[in-house]
């Protein structure tokens, strides 16, 4: 699995993806604690806040949904943040693995290595052994 080194773009994610999570946190309600940020091949970034509910959506799915709804559809980096994270950074879970996976695999995640620094990984090298549609 390639890794890539973490840029200064990549801190901007993360800081812009904390300011949008702390401008729309619920405290108490917990409905937005995760926010995300993706940045397109294009420059532009979007930013994005998970909606729990009894079928919520991650911040990633969200976020995703938004810079598609923008037109985008080649992506660069994304990241999931929440302040009392190591490094500010979630880890994708299945569910948005497997999304970024068929949407953008070749998408880099910031996410936390083994021993608590930051990284980029691609998306599909996130999920080994990933369902993959079937084509006939």
């Amino acid at each position: 699995m390639e890794r890539y080194p973490i840029t200064d773009t990549d801190k901007k994610l993360i800081k812009l993806g904390l300011e949008v999570l702390a401008e729309n946190f619920d405290d108490g309600i917990y409905n937005h604690t995760v926010g995300c940020t993706v940045l397109c091949k294009n420059g532009n970034i979007y930013k994005g806040v998970n909606c729990d509910g009894i079928h919520g959506s991650c911040a990633e799915y969200i976020t995703i949904g938004i810079a598609i709804s923008n037109g985008e559809r080649e992506f660069d980096t994304i990241v999931a943040v929440h302040e009392k994270h190591l490094n500010c950074v979630i880890s994708p879970c299945g569910n948005c693995r497997q999304m970024l996976l068929e949407y953008c695999p070749d998408i880099k995640v910031i996410v936390n290595d083994e021993n608590g620094n930051l990284i980029k990984v691609k998306a599909k090298d996130l999920l080994p052994f990933a369902w993959k549609p079937v084509v006939c």
